[in-house]
């Protein structure tokens, strides 16, 4: 199967009122040019699940500038003041989660577990709401996983079966979001023939990788 497809058939699976997971820290490591064109498109009422919302320019976050999510899950928004704005108003929700427990509801999913208890959020606004439990005498907020209808990460190195290596600190949420989507879509820096990556640098497996766009493309 060759997984190598255009830009704008990449962000035709991309649908209003899907759920879309978004690689990238302060919008390093994030696919800017699926962006762009997801922006081009107009694709609308999306929940966002990402580590943070971007900046106004660069990231995520002019999809949250041109009011492309109706709900965010994130782990901060103060780099993006039309974040702030928007859940001040009510025009969109945003669900604030603390870093490591989005990074483990997402592993969870991707691993095909019901959730997890953590102790992180007790006695605090993130514990509204949510099951209880205390175990050896520590209490513990029941967390759920989070899965998306499509994940777009970013690639460093890319070989033709979705192998991938992510340069640095570029791999940051990328990895766990491969394997909590339905779709996953890489945006490849570099796309390379199957086999010029060394199997022991693969961080990301070709199994988790649906298609694959080159920065080119």
């Amino acid at each position: 199967m060759n997984k190598i497809i255009s830009i704008k058939e990449a962000v035709d699976k991309v649908k209003d009122g899907m759920t879309v997971m978004i690689g990238g820290f302060l919008a390093n490591g994030t696919p800017e040019k699926l962006i762009d064109a997801l922006i081009e498109k107009g694709v609308k009422n999306l929940t966002l699940i990402c580590n943070d919302s971007g900046f106004p320019d660069r990231g995520v976050g002019k999809m949250v500038v041109t009011k492309q999510f109706s709900r965010m899950i994130v782990s901060h928004i103060g780099t993006n003041p039309e974040s702030a704005n928007q859940m001040n108003s009510g025009e969109t929700i945003i669900d604030l989660v603390p870093q490591g427990t989005l990074a483990e509801r997402i592993r969870c999913a991707g691993a095909g577990l019901g959730g997890f208890y953590t102790p992180t959020g007790i006695g605090t606004e993130v514990e509204e709401g949510k099951e209880k439990k205390t175990i050896n005498g520590t209490e513990y907020i029941l967390e759920l996983p989070l899965k998306a209808d499509v994940a777009l990460l970013f690639g460093s190195v890319v070989d033709k079966k979705g192998n991938i290596v992510y340069n640095k600190t570029m791999k940051n949420f990328n990895p766990i979001m491969a394997t909590a989507a339905d779709t996953v879509i890489v945006q490849a820096e570099k796309i390379v023939e199957i086999g010029e990556i060394d199997p022991e640098n693969v961080m990301t497996s070709g199994i988790f990788v649906d298609y694959i766009v080159g920065c080119d493309r």
